[in-house]
């Protein structure tokens, strides 16, 4: 627990710094160095490593598996008219993916982890977990709720590098243009949305490509019932989701193991009894003579190709010799003594590719749900053991339909893989422009590395950019509907949820206000402790003096509760929470800030309260400590609070921030050659005391609905985003109280309306 006594407002309106009689006051930052120290990775057993590796099978590498179901048919839509387009078409397969999978992301993208968290990988949600390590080296975010102390936490890493650098100058220029911040955001919400709608394209294109199987060779079953099986496999699918991905993936990963010895012992087989001239497609030589046949033909075929991700070399081998039967190839390729056995498993690795972009949504709508880019949804983890394992049952249900949607719809897998495609050359073109700026930020790169990956990897993604683009009109509008109604919903969420936060900024009240009140704070203290949660680091929110301006009586004791998320993977448990006093001691009032990281869940700490008051009283405890010493130094200044365009440290507060070092130096040697004082035992026991009688006479959860409408001289679009969307989605998503875990029967709303 992180505990600090510092005094958090200015005196007055003069904007000198308020401070204590006689107080040595430790600093937040300081007190957070202090269990950085402390604080010891934990260490995964060889054990569980395998457990998740075996685990990983089943959920992640699922969806790398399923594309030779229907590859080749998305490429060759209209069959095959010379036998040498299928080793060109090869050739592009393996040249594929040893440049994008392999080069860009096995050996570039994989490096830009984010303490162990996984920046590449879909089903970590890459593009916010990249978009979060870009924030903490520069201040990209469009919510400025971070300060110094964030900066000191264990799992808060970043670069250092000189003011004279290119990475300097690249941060100066993004940091000064909020054109530019903005830019950032929407970058990521499209990448993020494309994930999403991949989330739904993927279950249809791979349940409905392996359930045609059952089709192959026996017309007498209707394409209309291999379309109800696959609905009613994704139905099932999508309906055993709540139990979570701990117990499915270890159900599916042997299933995917079986899978891929199934079609490596099939490629290898097929090579060998039809037609081993294949191998030739390892020259690129074949690329060159395959567009240059088939010419615009074999340009937009790149959309099939985009599909692919694994050995198709023994597909290959089989329509050297049956062209014909390039629609179900793979189902046509399996010897028959093993059809059905490899028809089952088949079906079933369809369901764990659909199972991977499944989990990869919840974790990217976990991620934007911390960030403040998505409505409040009810998040569900379903083990204790992995942050990373979770359920989300209302974007579980709105994916199944769309899901079950698509597949109806078109009951066609090669407009259903044209759709796909789009979403996946896009996010991929995301990635690139992301880990551009990785490349100069984060790692430092010489400015040749950085231009060498970027014209590298947009020469290909664009060249599969620009044939996806002309199929658009066949399929490829599906990802870019579903992208905008989630980029609309996002947006539109961000941007009401920044303005809430600038207006609270405006209008809280200051600490002057709060002193001249006196002890009583001009009111009626009644037995009990309020805790008035805010979105406010520092600062007295509005919420407090609209609280007591109505109601005349406040609580003896007062905790500002403020969740804030930061832009880590997560914050240990000993560095959660930090504890600040407002004004004397005898107005027993503090401020709590609860922090967490994008992957971990504050619905999930039952024990909040406790661990709060835990938090508290050890504060108390180390307060009276500080009560003792004759020192006369400054406490660490809030000044810059009283600043609504930065909630860092501000600028103006320099001269006392340096007063405040020397001090705070001049103490700590100062502790460190004499002892240590002797705690005066009757004002912690009196305080504590007093703490607990509060406690035991009842806690209050104090929340504020604030309300925000758009001026009458706002734009058509800001009202409509405002008045109407923000308003609707605010009504559906869960209550804030629900999100923090509050209980009902204590509950007090207050409510607030602001125009903006």
């Amino acid at each position: 627990m992180a505990t600090s006594s510092t005094n958090d407002e200015d005196a007055g309106e003069d904007g000198n710094v308020w401070t204590l009689n006689q107080k040595i006051d430790q600093p937040m930052d300081e007190e957070a160095r202090r269990l950085r120290n402390m604080y010891k990775e934990k260490k995964f057993s060889a054990v569980m490593i395998l457990q998740l590796a075996f685990q990983s099978l089943g959920v992640v590498y699922g969806d790398l598996g399923t594309s030779p179901l229907y590859v080749f048919y998305n490429t060759f839509p209209d069959g095959i008219e010379d036998s040498e387009d299928i080793i060109g078409a090869l050739s592009l397969i393996i040249y594929s993916l040893t440049l994008i999978p392999l080069l860009k992301y096995v050996l570039i993208v994989c490096r830009a982890n984010d303490n162990g968290q996984a920046t590449y990988s879909s089903f970590e949600g890459g593009t916010f977990a990249i978009y979060s390590l870009l924030c903490r080296h520069a201040k990209l975010r469009t919510i400025p709720n971070q300060d110094r102390t964030d900066e000191e936490l264990t799992t808060y890493s970043r670069s250092i590098f000189s003011e004279k650098s290119f990475a300097a100058r690249t941060k100066r220029w993004l940091e000064r243009h909020a054109f530019m911040k903005n830019t950032m955001l929407i970058l990521v919400l499209v990448g993020s949305c494309m994930v999403i709608g991949d989330g739904i394209l993927t279950p249809a294109i791979s349940v409905l490509s392996a359930v045609g199987g059952i089709n192959v060779g026996r017309s007498r079953i209707s394409n209309d019932i291999v379309v109800l099986v696959a609905v009613l496999i994704l139905a099932l699918l999508f309906s055993i989701q709540h139990h979570g991905i701990d117990k499915v993936g270890s159900l599916f990963a042997p299933i995917v193991l079986l899978w891929f010895l199934l079609i490596g012992g099939i490629g290898i087989f097929n090579i060998w009894k039809y037609d081993s001239g294949v191998l030739r497609a390892f020259s690129p030589v074949y690329i060159y003579r395959y567009f240059r046949r088939g010419k615009r033909d074999g340009w937009t075929s790149l959309g099939g190709i985009m599909l692919s991700i694994t050995a198709y070399s023994g597909q290959a081998a089989y329509l050297m010799k049956h062209s014909d039967n390039v629609v179900g190839a793979f189902y046509h390729s399996i010897p028959d003594c093993i059809y059905w056995p490899v028809f089952i498993i088949a079906t079933a690795a369809a369901v764990v590719a659909s199972q991977a972009t499944i989990s990869a949504t919840f974790s990217l709508i976990k991620q934007a749900l911390a960030l403040g880019c998505f409505p409040r949804v009810k998040v569900v983890h379903t083990s204790k053991k992995f942050l990373n394992q979770i359920y989300i049952p209302d974007v579980n249900w709105i994916l199944m339909i769309l899901c079950i949607a698509v597949t109806a719809g078109f009951k066609n897998q090669n407009q259903i893989g044209n759709a796909s495609g789009t979403a996946v050359v896009i996010v991929m073109l995301v990635t690139t422009l992301l880990m551009i700026l990785v490349m100069i930020l984060v790692w430092r790169c010489h400015w040749i590395l950085v231009f060498l990956f970027t014209v590298l990897s947009l020469v290909v993604e664009c060249t599969y950019f620009s044939a996806v683009v002309l199929k658009v009109n066949q399929g490829g509008w599906v990802p870019l509907v579903i992208s905008a109604v989630f980029f609309a919903i996002m947006y539109t969420w961000h941007y009401s949820t920044v303005k809430r936060y600038e207006i609270e900024m405006h209008s809280k009240v200051s600490m002057a206000w709060i002193l001249g009140l006196g002890p009583s704070l001009g009111l009626v203290r009644v037995p009990g402790v309020g805790l008035v949660y805010t979105e406010l680091a520092n600062g007295v929110p509005r919420i407090f003096s609209h609280f007591i301006t109505n109601l005349p009586a406040i609580h003896n004791v007062v905790v500002f509760v403020c969740v804030k998320y930061l832009p880590v993977y997560t914050v240990p448990e000993d560095e959660r929470f930090l504890i600040k006093r407002i004004g004397p001691n005898e107005f027993h009032i503090f401020r709590c800030v609860a922090r967490y990281g994008y992957k971990d869940l504050h619905k999930k700490d039952y024990d909040f309260e406790e661990k709060l008051f835990d938090t508290l009283s050890t504060f108390v405890r180390l307060d009276s400590l500080m009560e003792c010493s004759d020192s006369d130094d400054y406490s660490l200044p809030d000044q810059q609070d009283e600043q609504a365009s930065d909630n860092h440290f501000n600028t103006n507060a320099n001269a006392s921030l340096s007063k405040v070092d020397s001090s705070i130096s001049s103490v700590d040697s100062i502790i460190q050659v004499s002892s240590p004082p002797q705690p005066s035992s009757h004002i912690e026991i009196d305080e504590l005391q007093f703490l607990n009688d509060c406690r035991d006479a009842g806690v209050v959860h104090i929340l504020g609905n604030t309300v925000i409408r758009a001026r009458r001289d706002s734009n058509f679009c800001k009202k409509i985003a405002v008045d109407y969307i923000y308003a609707f989605l605010k009504k559906i998503c869960r209550e804030n109280s629900s999100m923090l875990n509050v209980p009902h029967e204590s509950l007090l709303n207050v409510g607030q309306v602001f125009y903006v």
